[in-house]
């Protein structure tokens, strides 16, 4: 109930009128049926806006830490996560990736849209990064199409370290779906798993104009810095 009230009532129609979203090929996310929404990650405004855009709930994942915050920030950022429909995952033990993989099924098990970032985190400079396996791993597992979405400019109203965004238009572009149907049955073969994956950056990189580079982002980021992405992608 939260997610509705936030995303037609409370939050929403302000950030419409405020940031008067352009959105290309919304019509590829279908109305009914599980898909996976694969997206760049530019911002941490990437997980309000495009989900805003859709008409459908958007599911994502992030760590558990989000939720246990303490005092006022804490509680403000637990009910902003919860409110946008965000499951925590805990990621001790090394576990995240899988318990990320694992949500992902069910959400898409219940016929719903899982959203994802398949570079695993917030692009450092802009440009897009190696995506990890998690996402390839979903769509041979549950069968899902998935929808490739670009922000095209979320970097530019809310850069790394920015707390209050900018007031631009932010653009949104979403792609045709990828049915992956061909490499049924073929799901934990590395090899299968990376073409996959590398086909979904290829259209990522294809619909948003950025440049890509073949290495994951976290390697090129400060090796002291915290992963700052919303979502877990393994």
């Amino acid at each position: 109930m939260l997610y509705w009230l936030l995303k037609y009532v409370i939050l929403g129609p302000w950030l419409r009128l405020i940031f008067r979203p352009h959105v290309e090929g919304r019509d590829n996310v279908p109305d009914v049926g599980a898909a996976i929404i694969a997206s760049n990650h530019l911002s941490f405004s990437d997980s309000i806006f495009m989900p805003l855009m859709v008409k459908r709930k958007v599911t994502f994942v992030a760590k558990a830490e989000y939720f246990t915050g303490k005092g006022i920030k804490g509680f403000v950022t637990k009910m902003f996560f919860v409110g946008t429909g965000t499951i925590p995952v805990d990621r001790a033990g090394g576990r995240a990736a899988q318990a990320a993989i694992d949500t992902g099924l069910r959400i898409l098990g219940e016929g719903k849209l899982f959203g994802i970032y398949p570079e695993g985190t917030r692009s450092p400079d802009g440009r897009l990064y190696r995506g990890k396996t998690g996402v390839a791993r979903l769509a041979l597992d549950s069968g899902a199409p998935v929808i490739p979405v670009v922000m095209l400019n979320s970097d530019e109203i809310q850069p790394l370290g920015r707390a209050l965004p900018r007031i631009k238009r932010v653009r949104i572009r979403f792609g045709k779906p990828i049915d992956f149907s061909r490499y049924e049955g073929m799901s934990g073969d590395r090899f299968v798993e990376r073409a996959v994956t590398d086909e979904i950056m290829y259209e990522l990189m294809e619909l948003s104009g950025r440049e890509y580079v073949d290495v994951y982002a976290q390697k090129v980021k400060a090796p002291e810095a915290p992963a700052s992405s919303t979502a877990i992608a393994a």
